[in-house]
C-alpha cells in the first residue's frame, strides 16, 4: 500500500476517504507531523504503509480532550514517541527553567509537548481505551531510558521507561527493521520474543542472556550502577552484543540484541519513500513550524557516529557504526527538491550526525563488531579506522554541479581531527568546505580546551584544535569565512579555574570571545550523566569534581559568555535535534 503525493491520514475524514474501517497502527508523536525523513514518525509511518499496514498519525494530542480517541482504536498496536527530542530536554534548559519555544510545534511556542511525553501519551491512551491493543514505545526518549538511568530533572535513578509507562514493548535504536518485524508478528499472531532491537517485560531471564545489576542494586550502590552501565553500553553493537536482562521489582526488563546495521540498499529505501517534505495541512494552519527552516531541502547521508563523545547520546541510540546511503540515492533526493515547486536552488544541509564520516568506516568493525577495549577516535584515531574523504568529496562535487542547484551547505557538525588525520584528501575536503559549502561561518565543536576536561568528555586535545585552526586560516584567505566554536561549561571534572583557562585560551590562541556556550545537561544513558551522578571517573574509579550547584553551573558559563545570550539546547541528536528518533 503506497500513498503517493499525499500525507498519511491524521483525521477520521481522511481515513474514511481511503476506505479504511480503522487503522492497523496509530503512531502518536510529541512533534507535529512533518512528512520528511528528518522526522522519525514520518519514516516509520511511511515504512509501515509501504509494507501494507494501514498507518495513521496523531501528532501532539491534547492532553485535556478526547483527541487521542479521534481515530478510534487501532487494530494491531499504538506506537508512542516523544518526537525527535527527549521531552525533558525539549521543555527545560540546563538550569531547569521552562523553555518558551519548541521548534517542532506550530507557532513555535512550547505549549503542546507534555513532560515525560512517552509516559503521558501512554497514560492518555489507557484513559480512553481500557485493555487496549499493545502499546509500543519508540524514539529517542524511550531508547535512552530503556534500562535504569539517571534522570537530571528529578535528580535520581529511574526505572526502565517500559515499566514506568506500563507499556507492552519498547523499540530501541533506529527502529525500522524492528517495527516491521513486530508489526508482522502482531498481524500473523507469531512469537515476538526473539525480535532484535526489542525490549519487553518477562517473569524470567531468557537462556544465555546477561543479567545486569538490578534496579534496586543500582539505587543502593553507585558502583553497581556503574557496572550496570558499562555492560549496557558495551552491548550496543549488533554483531557482538548479548541479550540483557535487568530485574526491576519482581520482573525483568529483557533487551534483545540490537537490530542489524542497515545496508546501503536498506538506507536508500528508507529515504526514498514518497515524502511530501511538508507539514500536514491540519497542523500547518496552526502556525509556522520553526524546524522547517532547518530541515527544508536538507539531506541525510548517513547515521551513526564513532566519535563516542561521553556527553552525547548518539552512540546508544544510533550506534557507533556508520549506516550510509549511496551517492546515487542522495542525488535522487536532491533531484526531488530541484523538481519541486518554488525550489530556491539552495541545499541547506548535506550530512549526518558527523558530516565527514560519510564513506568512512573500519572494515574490521563492520565484519566483527565494535572493539570493547578501545574507541575509534579517542584518545587518538585507531590505525584500523581509515581517514579518507574521497567519497564525501565526490558526493559534494556531484551535488553542487547538479542542474538547478545554486549552493550546497554543510550545516552538520564535522570532526576536525579526522580532517587533520587524512593527509591525502583532508585538505581537499577543507578546501571544499571553505570555498563552496560554508556560508560565512564554519561551526566546529571542541567543547573545551583543557585536556583534563577533554579527557572526561572523550574529545581530542587542544593541540589538534590549534593545528586545525591554523590550517583553516591558511586555506581561508580568499573567502574570509570565520570559525564558530561550540563550548560546554560545567561538564563533570570542569572547575571555575578550567573555565578561566578556557577563556584565556580562546582569547590568546583562537582570537575570539566565545558566544555559543551551553551549560552541560546530563542526558540519560550517557557516560557523562554517569559521571555527574556518581562523581567518579567510570574508567578509573577516581573521584572527580562535579559542579551541581545551579548558580555555580551558570557562573561557569558566565565566566566566558555574557549572561544575556541564548540558552542552547544540548546537541544530542543528531544537528542532533534533527536526527534523533
Amino acid at each position: 500500500m503506497i500513498i503517493n503525493n499525499t500525507f498519511l491520514p491524521v483525521t477520521a475524514e481522511e481515513i474514511s476517504k481511503l476506505g479504511w474501517d480503522r487503522p492497523d497502527i496509530i503512531l502518536v508523536s510529541g512533534d507535529t507531523y512533518i512528512d520528511s525523513p528528518y522526522n522519525g514518525t514520518a519514516i516509520i509511518g511511511r515504512l509501515l504503509t509501504e509494507a501494507g499496514f494501514r498507518t495513521a498519525i496523531i501528532a501532539q494530542p491534547d492532553m485535556n480532550t478526547s483527541e487521542i480517541a479521534s481515530l478510534g482504536e487501532p487494530k494491531l498496536f499504538w506506537g508512542v514517541s516523544s518526537g525527535c527530542v527527549d521531552s525533558m530536554v525539549a521543555n527545560y534548559t540546563a538550569s531547569k527553567k521552562q523553555r518558551r519555544t519548541d521548534d517542532f510545534t506550530p507557532g513555535g511556542e512550547n505549549t503542546k509537548r507534555p513532560d515525560r511525553a512517552v509516559l503521558a501519551y501512554t497514560n492518555l491512551i489507557r484513559r480512553h481505551f481500557k485493555n487496549t491493543v499493545p502499546i509500543v514505545l519508540g524514539g529517542i526518549e524511550a531508547s535512552l531510558r530503556r534500562v535504569t538511568h539517571y534522570d537530571f530533572w528529578s535528580d535520581n535513578l529511574r526505572k526502565s521507561i517500559l515499566f514506568d509507562a506500563k507499556a507492552d514493548f519498547l523499540v530501541y535504536g533506529m527502529g525500522e527493521k524492528t517495527i516491521l518485524a513486530l508489526a508482522e508478528a502482531f498481524k500473523n499472531g507469531t512469537d515476538t520474543s526473539k525480535i532484535r532491537g526489542l525490549c519487553y517485560i518477562s517473569k524470567e531471564i531468557p537462556p544465555n542472556y546477561m543479567e545486569l545489576p538490578s534496579h534496586d542494586d543500582c539505587t543502593a550502590d553507585k558502583s553497581a550502577f556503574t557496572r550496570m552501565f558499562h555492560h549496557f553500553y558495551r552491548n550496543n553493537d549488533p554483531i557482538t552484543a548479548k541479550g540483557l536482562a535487568q530485574r526491576i521489582d519482581t520482573r525483568y526488563l529483557v533487551q534483545n540484541p540490537p537490530s542489524e546495521t542497515p545496508s546501503r540498499v536498506e538506507m536508500n529505501s528508507y529515504y526514498e519513500l514518497p515524502y511530501t517534505y511538508k507539514v500536514h495541512p491540519q497542523y500547518a494552519k496552526q502556525g509556522h513550524v520553526p524546524a522547517m527552516d532547518t530541515i527544508r531541502n536538507s539531506v541525510t547521508t548517513h547515521r551513526g557516529c564513532y566519535g563516542e563523545c561521553n556527553f552525547c547520546a548518539i552512540a546508544v541510540h544510533q550506534g557507533t557504526t556508520i549506516a550510509e546511503r549511496t551517492e546515487a540515492s542522495v542525488i535522487k533526493e536532491v533531484k526531488r527538491f530541484v523538481d519541486a515547486e518554488n525550489f530556491n536552488g539552495i541545499i541547506n544541509d548535506i550530512g549526518g550526525p558527523t558530516a565527514n564520516m560519510f564513506g568512512m568506516e573500519c572494515r574490521k568493525k563492520k565484519d566483527h563488531g565494535r572493539c570493547n577495549n578501545k574507541r575509534c577516535l579517542y584518545p587518538e584515531k585507531c590505525q584500523q579506522m581509515p581517514a579518507d574523504h574521497r567519497k564525501i568529496n565526490s558526493l559534494l562535487s556531484a551535488v553542487r554541479n547538479m542542474h538547478g542547484v545554486k549552493r550546497v551547505f554543510v550545516a552538520s557538525g564535522i570532526r576536525y581531527d579526522i580532517i587533520m588525520d587524512d593527509k591525502q584528501f583532508g585538505g581537499q575536503y577543507l578546501d571544499n568546505l571553505v570555498n563552496f559549502h560554508v556560508g560565512g561561518q564554519m561551526k566546529i565543536a571542541p567543547e573545551h580546551t583543557q585536556d583534563s576536561v577533554l579527557g572526561l568528555m572523550g574529545k581530542p586535545s587542544a593541540e589538534v584544535l590549534k593545528k586545525f585552526v591554523a590550517e583553516f586560516q591558511k586555506r581561508n584567505k580568499v573567502r574570509k569565512n570565520f570559525l564558530t566554536y561550540y563550548l560546554i561549561a560545567a561538564h563533570p571534572g570542569c572547575t571555575a579555574k578550567d573555565m578561566e583557562d578556557l577563556k584565556r585560551f580562546t582569547s590568546k590562541e583562537l582570537k575570539i570571545k566565545p558566544e555559543q556556550v551551553q551549560i552541560f545537561t546530563p542526558l540519560p544513558s550517557t557516560y557523562s550523566a554517569l559521571m555527574y551522578y556518581t562523581e567518579r571517573d567510570p574508567f578509573t574509579g577516581k573521584d572527580i569534581f562535579v559542579e551541581k550547584n545551579p548558580q555555580k553551573r551558570k557562573a561557569q558559563k558566565d565566566l566566558i559568555a555574557p549572561p544575556a545570550e541564548k540558552q542552547f539546547k544540548p546537541r544530542h541528536a543528531d544537528n542532533k535535534k534533527k536526527r534523533g528518533r
